[in-house]
């Protein structure tokens, strides 16, 4: 017989349901489960996901984005920003000859590099105009070709593989610094020293601890900047002088010896004019250089038909790296950190990304 359900009578009499009933109603239950419940032998891995894009390269613990350097450009008035490793191929451009050997070039690196992380990490902005940039282009700071002017320029005279070439120096120097007791030094360098380097304070009157006078025997025998002679009319030398007129002699008897106007009366180490007496007035060393615009503050003169001839020996400051006595000495294998080492007394090495982000 059919058999309906029926409702709870009054009083909470129960509705007896059919066994035939249950047993229906548990088969049906196991006839939908048990698909569920068999799995084929070694299928039991879910199917992969269609493939997607590899996933980025977690940046290294404590890297640090790139820094950016501004550089005025002055020929333009303009400012030009790129980062900072890029702005070291142009200094290695302006500053230094591509054809010099690969690991002076490292070294030149190493040293500009150095330079714009001092500044970068103090965040002096001193020398530019209206604190416009880091830097200027100029030897006030470093001396740098703009990247487009660079790669544009040197592209067109062929000069492809001389930019690669400061471009690997760069490149396996990477955020290499120069340090003195954690800090980056003070990177000075010039062009041909006259044998030695100076001690800094007898150039620019602060003592540096690392900067130091050291011999650099390379220079005399590779530079073209070793020695220069100049002449300049009498009336020049006295007038940038600040001499009185009848200070220098119109001539100096058929030796052209200027003792009877100039006397040196002390060296430093580095074997440069400390002082020296000219006409009665007294002037460093590095006066006469400046006032005179000559190459080094060792010369000797002599007066010839009236003139004053100059000779010089070496080219520039003297404090740092010469950059001829590096070449000289990659020339003989040294390597760049070699190099340094001998130029900058006592110093350590660390990098870009560890000296900007504590600020030391």
């Amino acid at each position: 017989r059919g058999f309906a359900a029926r409702r709870p009578a009054a009083g909470g009499r129960r509705v007896r349901v059919h066994p035939a009933i249950w047993a229906v109603a548990v088969l049906l239950a196991l006839a939908l489960a048990l698909p569920l419940l068999v799995v084929a032998p070694g299928n039991n891995t879910p199917e992969p996901l269609p493939p997607g894009p590899a996933p980025l390269p977690s940046a290294e613990p404590g890297a640090a984005e790139e820094p950016t350097v501004s550089v005025y450009l002055t020929k333009t008035d303009t400012v030009e920003e790129l980062p900072l490793e890029q702005y070291l191929v142009g200094v290695l451009a302006a500053e230094m000859p591509a054809e010099f050997q690969l690991e002076a070039l490292k070294a030149q690196a190493i040293a500009a590099r150095t330079y714009i992380v001092q500044r970068l990490a103090s965040g002096d902005r001193s020398g530019v105009p209206d604190g416009k940039a880091m830097v200027t282009d100029t030897v006030s700071h470093q001396a740098y070709i703009a990247h487009d002017e660079l790669t544009e320029e040197w592209r067109r005279l062929g000069k492809e593989a001389e930019l690669g070439k400061l471009q690997q120096a760069v490149k396996e120097t990477a955020g290499l610094v120069m340090t003195y007791k954690g800090k980056p030094i003070t990177a000075s360098f010039f062009s041909t020293s006259n044998g030695y380097t100076e001690n800094s304070e007898d150039y620019w009157k602060n003592e540096i601890p690392y900067l130091r006078s050291v011999e650099s025997p390379w220079d005399k025998q590779i530079s073209p900047k070793y020695k220069t002679t100049v002449t300049m009319p009498r009336s020049e030398f006295v007038g940038k002088l600040g001499l009185a007129d009848g200070a220098v002699p119109v001539s100096a008897g058929g030796d052209g010896n200027a003792s009877s106007f100039l006397k040196v009366l002390s060296y430093t180490q580095g074997h440069r004019i400390e002082s020296v007496r000219v006409g009665g007035k007294t002037f460093t060393g590095r006066e006469v250089r400046e006032k005179l615009g000559l190459r080094s503050s060792q010369f000797s003169l002599v007066m010839k038909n009236g003139e004053i001839e100059i000779t010089t020996y070496g080219n520039g400051h003297g404090v740092g790296m010469s950059q001829y006595g590096a070449e000289g000495m990659a020339r003989e294998g040294y390597e760049a950190k070699e190099i340094l080492k001998h130029y900058y007394t006592n110093i350590s090495f660390d990098k870009t990304s560890n000296l900007l982000s504590s600020k030391k």
